[in-house]
């Protein structure tokens, strides 16, 4: 750490405010987009390959920079490059605003990722820098509420703008919020915080695992075809040798010493479970009280929010009781709950009451608000403090693999069941049934999760 004066209560107090409100930017704008897409579709007039390209995208180049701009934070300042990011994501919203084709915004959308994996690559790390440990699960509690937020307020703020103002203001949304958190950083936030200050950056070991982990994302998300899958296998063959690679370099992006202890490695694997287990009920739910029950796109949005509302409302009370009570109860309890609730979703039916639904919503949120800070702190905790970076990027990785993972599973039962087809009448009974053993299967994700949480129960 460069500045000695890290746990100065304004320092404090103004990386909060930065850190939170750019994780709230980024899935504000994630959730917000879904509901605009077919605005977009119609606007530019792109076929619904095209269009799906602009959210995949920018999930894409999340993942794969995360982990080498974790690294190159460590070395050269984890302040920087979050501001970079900003700056990043801030044009490219611009940019995006004034797209004229669904090609340009896929760059854009693209752009947009690439500076949202600076922005998460370092924001854990940055608090887990300027918070004492006894301050720090509280800190990391309102990192998640604010995530949380964004996602409670993307479809309902994002659709009031597309409909009364067009598509592009939600792009534009985010032009103040960038210009104010650049002019916080650079007259609130003196200092810099490095882990690995004069290491040398691995290019190598970075080009590799950017590659593999875009064909490992792409070829699962198109695993139902056979280009998808042989993609998929030449991304598991390059993450090998990424691994290899990084075994015997000096100074790797990931430090595979991290991975050692039980706590850190269980952690990290917990979380990857959990964004498998719960990603996917979004677009399912949002399919089923559309498609099924003929409810409006925004009445949908409203009684899916009530997932990341409790999330919000629990991660930092949460967050400050694992600040003094045992971190693992929660990460326990946290999985038992959100098993509960998925079990409930999968006995979604054409008469089911709308009740059922809306519980399973709840207590899945209350199981993420129990879980996800106490189990961020807690591999924080696990590793040293000059990867923060490092451990920062991996717990992003972990975190965009599993929602990438976790549609990758849905899309591959529809195809299953399904096929490449519209949801009509006539097959409300398969998609029921594609539906169920989603549901079925994410539970038992969840339940793997909760074993994984058991075995991390030991110091």
């Amino acid at each position: 750490m460069v500045y000695d004066k890290s746990y100065d209560k304004n320092i404090k107090n103004t990386a909060l405010l930065v850190v939170a409100l750019g994780s709230f930017l980024i899935p504000f704008m994630g959730s917000s987009l879904n509901i605009a897409l077919p605005i977009i579709q119609k606007d530019l007039a792109v076929n619904i390959i095209l269009l799906s390209w602009i959210p995949t995208v920018f999930v894409l180049a999340n993942a794969a920079f995360i982990l080498p701009f974790g690294r190159l934070g460590d070395i050269i300042g984890r302040k920087r490059i979050f501001t970079y990011g900003i700056i990043v994501y801030t044009i490219a919203s611009f940019l995006a605003s004034i797209s004229n084709s669904g090609s340009s915004l896929i760059i854009f959308s693209f752009l947009q990722g690439f500076g949202c994996s600076m922005i998460f690559a370092t924001g854990v790390a940055l608090l887990s820098s300027v918070y004492p440990s006894h301050q720090r699960g509280e800190a990391l509690g309102i990192y998640v509420t604010a995530v949380y937020i964004g996602l409670f307020l993307g479809p309902i703020l994002g659709g009031f703008l597309a409909q009364n103002f067009g598509w592009r203001s939600i792009f534009l949304f985010n032009i103040p919020f960038g210009l104010l958190l650049i002019f916080l950083i650079k007259l609130r936030l003196p200092g810099e915080w490095k882990g690995s200050e004069g290491e040398k950056f691995e290019l190598k070991g970075s080009l590799i695992y950017i590659l593999s982990i875009v064909a490992i994302l792409y070829g699962f998300s198109t695993f139902q075809n056979n280009i998808g899958r042989i993609i998929l296998l030449v991304g598991v063959f390059g993450f090998a040798l990424f691994i290899l690679n990084e075994k015997k370099s000096v100074t790797p992006i990931l430090r595979l010493s991290i991975f050692k202890s039980r706590v850190s490695s269980l952690s990290a694997l917990s979380l990857l479970l959990m964004n498998i287990a719960t990603t996917a009920m979004w677009a399912l739910l949002s399919l089923y009280f559309q498609d099924i029950l003929h409810l409006g796109p925004q009445i949908t949005a409203l009684i899916i929010s009530v997932q990341p509302l409790m999330v919000a409302l629990l991660s930092t009370p949460v967050g400050r009781l694992s600040d003094r009570i045992d971190k693992r109860i929660f990460a326990v309890a946290g999985m038992v709950v959100t098993t509960i609730g998925l079990l409930i979703l999968s006995q979604l039916s054409y008469y089911t009451s709308l009740l059922i639904p809306v519980t399973g919503l709840i207590l899945v949120g209350i199981g993420l608000g129990l879980f996800a800070s106490p189990t961020t702190n807690r591999f924080i905790e696990s590793i040293e403090g000059r990867d923060y970076g490092m451990g920062s990027a991996t717990l992003s990785t972990m975190i965009y693999s599993g929602q990438t993972m976790s549609l990758g599973i849905m899309l591959f039962i529809f195809s299953i069941f399904l096929g490449n087809v519209q949801i009509i009448p006539s097959n409300f009974q398969t998609f029921l049934i594609s539906l169920k053993i989603a549901f079925i299967v994410f539970a038992t994700v969840s339940c793997v999760g909760l074993i994984v949480s058991i075995l991390n129960w030991k110091k």
